[in-house]
């Protein structure tokens, strides 16, 4: 009687609105909302909703907790990734300074250079160097567009320069470029700090190994909390970053609720972790069978792009096929319910299906759709 009345609220809702009904066989994309949080972290959001508490202390003593939990230095919980960035950035600018962070942009603050390899200089839905730019930052791009190396790097170091920034992501140029950790080494020879944008990473221990100083997180992607960010790292860096809640991280600011969401869903994941390789695997496989039964369609496994333990079904739609791997991408965001897949080789003819949010009977739904649309002579 319960499902039966969740279902009906759910749909209720979905009408109330006018919102279409959405499978997400795309990923954990902001744009669809990012992940399905469980309900056992959602009851603690419930908690953070309902009572009040001295928003600085829940800040530190969160923060605090979940370094712990992580063997870091410190922590602090931010309202985004993107947020992590840009408040990173005027951290390392500002070194602490109160006067900064009332004037963030004040010519006095020469300092402000940030280098990055030019490949990672990416658009994840905006551009990562206007999170640098928000924070006061002023991009130095390194290396090329197809390569990065060490040399490349350390080249572009200046005393102007505040930090290097790494981009960790399917999204940025993975061949020819340096590692994290030879990064890490040249910063550090140079004193300087590495920020890690590892929004959509899984492992939270590896790169502190690394000696990482500030790495950042999505709270709602791999870790599938609320809308949210983690930024860990070195204490001193971290502490820096708390003081932009008085400046530009004011307008950045996370409620109550989804502080202790990130943190339930942090003691979760590293008690559960992501779905296995192998469990993808194994349900991709009657999947990627039915998806080879369609007329001009040719599926199988591939992995993740940045090497990452996730396994997907890369469709090529032949040339002699009625519908383009275009048309057909548009015409499953415009049928009920929109299925959404990931796009980034569609000029190529090739489709991705992303099936960590994607239940049996949706794959089912999948499957229909797309025999109905490769069945309608264009």
């Amino acid at each position: 009687m319960f499902i039966k009345q969740k279902e009906m609220i759910d749909l209720d809702l979905y009408r109330k609105y006018r919102l279409k009904n959405v499978i997400n066989a795309s990923g954990k994309m902001t744009i669809l909302g990012v992940s399905k949080v469980p309900t056992d972290v959602v009851s603690q959001q419930k908690f953070g909703d309902e009572n009040f508490f001295e928003m600085s202390d829940l800040v530190i003593k969160t923060g605090k907790y979940l370094a712990n939990l992580l063997n870091a230095e410190d922590a602090v919980i931010v309202n985004s990734a993107s947020a992590g960035i840009a408040l990173a950035v005027a951290a390392v600018i500002g070194k602490g300074q109160l006067y900064h962070v009332y004037h963030p942009y004040d010519n006095r603050y020469i300092q402000r250079e940030v280098i990055m390899p030019k490949g990672q200089n990416v658009d994840y839905g905006a551009p990562e160097e206007l999170m640098i730019s928000l924070g006061g930052g002023k991009l130095v791009e390194a290396g090329y567009a197809n390569m990065c190396k060490s040399d490349h790097l350390e080249m572009q170091i200046t005393d102007q320069t505040s930090a290097i920034l790494y981009v960790k992501s399917h999204h940025a140029v993975q061949k020819s470029m340096l590692s994290i950790s030879e990064a890490v080494k040249i910063a550090h020879e140079h004193n300087l700090p590495l920020i890690l944008d590892a929004a959509a990473e899984e492992d939270l221990n590896k790169y502190l190994k690394l000696d990482v100083d500030i790495i950042i997180f999505s709270g709602a992607k791999a870790l599938e909390g609320p809308a949210s960010g983690l930024v860990y790292g070195k204490k001193k860096y971290i502490n820096w970053i708390r003081m932009q809640s008085h400046g530009i991280g004011r307008a950045m600011k996370i409620g109550k609720e989804n502080i202790l969401g990130l943190a339930a869903a942090i003691e979760r994941y590293l008690k559960v972790g992501p779905e296995s390789g192998k469990s993808m695997q194994k349900r991709l496989s009657p999947f990627l069978k039915n998806l080879n039964q369609i007329p001009y369609i040719n599926a199988r496994e591939v992995q993740d792009a940045a090497g990452r333990e996730i396994y997907r079904a890369a469709v090529t739609v032949s040339n002699d096929s009625p519908n383009s791997a275009i048309k057909i991408v548009e015409e499953l965001k415009n049928g009920d319910p929109a299925i959404y897949t990931r796009e980034y080789r569609v000029n190529e003819g090739i489709i991705e299906f992303d099936i960590r949010a994607v239940q049996q009977n949706e794959m089912e739904k999948i499957i229909n759709a797309l025999i109905k649309i490769q069945r309608r002579e264009n």
